[in-house]
């Protein structure tokens, strides 16, 4: 026998990769085939499996259900909080990182030094957080960047180069290539991310990996644009 499900929580082809293989360890499970865009798993078993069964063999992190007892309410909640609230978490890390900006440079301040810092602590902790759940980063990037599309290696290549980028700014070496290269890659970005927006498709937010359920919002471009800003402001002076 065959039954569809409802899956939940999943947000790259790592997530679909786990399912699946939780989902086919299971005693009486034939095969399963998971459907990543439709949040689908289609289980064929030799008998009835309880839906508390197949949630057992799946991480905490996703939920499975029977279509028919489905209801979305991550949308509804999603909906339900202002844009403020669903970005919290990332206006919350662009505090510290400004916080830690100011006090390095507070003993003798100098605005290109603290924009310095600021950019390389930026990549250094957004880099950190797409380690945090590499493997399932490039699937989620991309959903959006235009390069990362065509070439699925630039996905893998990303965390890197934010980190070799954020050590640049700090040590300020190569300040000239840094600043083009983040021209450069945030151009790109800001690009998809502007395309996501205007056709309002519903897009979880790479900025900070998987590890956070972010929605890709004004927010997300505002914050790629004050990089740029900064970026060209540095080389034209």
């Amino acid at each position: 026998m065959t039954h569809t499900y409802k899956v939940t929580g999943m947000t790259c082809q790592y997530c679909k990769a786990s399912v699946k293989e939780g989902l086919e360890h299971l005693e009486h499970v034939k095969s399963a085939s998971v459907n990543l865009e439709a949040e689908e798993a289609e289980i064929d078993m030799e008998q009835h499996i309880e839906v508390s069964t197949l949630q057992e063999a799946i991480s905490k992190k996703y939920q499975i259900s029977k279509k028919s007892d489905f209801k979305d309410t991550s949308s509804a909640n999603l909906q339900e909080q202002s844009k403020f609230q669903q970005l919290f978490p990332l206006f919350l890390i662009f505090g510290y990182i400004t916080g830690a900006s100011v006090l390095l440079n507070s003993t003798s301040w100098e605005l290109d030094s603290f924009m310095f810092d600021f950019m390389g602590l930026f990549y250094i902790v957004f880099s950190f957080f797409k380690f945090l759940d590499y493997t399932g980063f490039p699937a989620s990037f991309q959903m959006y960047d235009p390069l990362a599309k065509v070439l699925p290696a630039y996905g893998w290549i990303y965390p890197f180069l934010e980190t070799a980028l954020g050590l640049m700014f700090l040590l300020r070496f190569e300040i000239d290539i840094a600043l083009v290269t983040t021209i450069i890659i945030l151009g790109i970005t800001t690009v998809g991310v502007t395309k996501s927006l205007f056709s309002k498709k519903t897009i979880k937010c790479a900025c900070l990996g998987t590890a956070l359920n972010l929605p890709m919002t004004e927010a997300t471009f505002i914050e790629n644009t004050i990089m740029l800003v900064m970026a060209v402001w540095m080389l034209a002076i």
